[in-house]
């Protein structure tokens, strides 16, 4: 019997039907374990808050939500797996801040942001700016004065070049008119020893770590980097506060999936998220880590991604950061 055009068109419309159905609607979503894709190790701020966001999607959505650590190469490795996995709602990124400096650091890359959908922001990572106590850095006019009188400028610690540390203070070596020298350093406890030395001027760093040296006094915390003052150490005025509007850095993690992954998954995801986020439980926990719960829907956190990408890809030209 021949197959008539309508007949062939109808085959065509009810696959496609069929097909796409579970893309359109996922109604059992998530049937089984959720692999969230943390881009560090065990044990660190982004790893953590993961853990606690995901211990709420358990009970909200009645599924296991698992984190796998993917840690190297600044946070691409992760990124990478990410955008290359099928957008079936079953693997997820949760994001760090290096995700928009990426490109302008190391060119081109072995994915495309647009490979990958902003989901939902999850939470802020503070980051002040601290001295030592015994220098003669009462303020932020202070620190950035002594800067211009020195023909080297002022000198930085940071976990190395390109690091979210090192870019905030090159932002402020720009903003402020003073030179500045970063100086790698192999985490916060080697940029504390150096402080403390006196053999760097200052550094940026995540007060949770620096909390108990300036509780003892070895450190005088100069500003807070993020736009706000932050809940976790709101004694600090921020850099804004001080006349530097322009100086805003902060640490920041959130979900983002598989560019391709259904709507309605990415939907429901945002969704739980965001109710984790409002959780006071959820709340306290961040904040116990040194971070701070900032909820923002999928479009409004692709925007700041943006806005991020913009402004550190100005830094990182201006500084000559780009990797050849």
């Amino acid at each position: 019997m021949p197959i008539t055009r309508r007949a062939l068109l109808a085959s065509t419309a009810a696959a496609f039907t069929a097909s796409s159905w579970p893309a359109r609607a996922a109604p059992d979503w998530p049937a089984r374990i959720v692999k969230t894709i943390s881009p560090y190790g065990a044990g660190g701020a982004n790893d953590i808050s993961l853990r606690i966001i995901n211990d709420f999607l358990e009970r909200e959505l009645h599924q296991q939500f698992i984190v796998e650590n993917k840690p190297g190469a600044g946070t691409r490795l992760a990124n990478e797996m990410v955008a290359h996995s099928q957008p079936d709602g079953y693997t997820f990124l949760y994001a760090a801040a290096p995700y928009a400096t990426a490109e302008a650091l190391f060119g081109k890359l072995n994915y495309q942001r647009r490979d990958l959908r902003p989901v939902a922001m999850a939470a802020f990572a503070p980051i002040f700016l601290i001295v030592n106590a015994k220098s003669d850095f009462k303020t932020l006019p202070d620190l950035i004065a002594y800067g211009k009188s020195k023909p080297e400028g002022l000198t930085f610690g940071s976990p190395g070049p390109g690091s979210q540390l090192h870019l905030a203070a090159e932002l402020l070596f720009r903003i402020a008119g003073v030179k500045g020298l970063n100086v790698p350093l192999r985490g916060d406890a080697a940029a504390y020893t150096e402080l403390l030395a006196g053999r760097v001027d200052a550094t940026f760093t995540a007060i949770s770590s620096a909390l108990p040296h300036i509780q003892a006094g070895n450190f005088r915390v100069l500003g807070a980097g993020s736009a706000q003052r932050s809940a976790i150490y709101p004694g600090a005025p921020t850099l804004v506060e001080q006349g530097f509007p322009q100086i805003v850095a902060t640490g920041w993690y959130g979900f983002m999936a598989p560019a391709a992954t259904p709507a309605p998954i990415i939907d429901r995801l945002q969704d739980a998220v965001l109710r984790a986020l409002g959780d006071a439980d959820v709340k306290k926990k961040l904040i116990a880590q040194g971070l701070e719960a900032h909820g923002l829907n999928g479009s409004d956190f692709a925007v700041f991604i943006d806005a991020e990408t913009a402004k550190w890809s100005r830094v990182i030209e201006e500084a000559g950061l780009r990797e050849n």
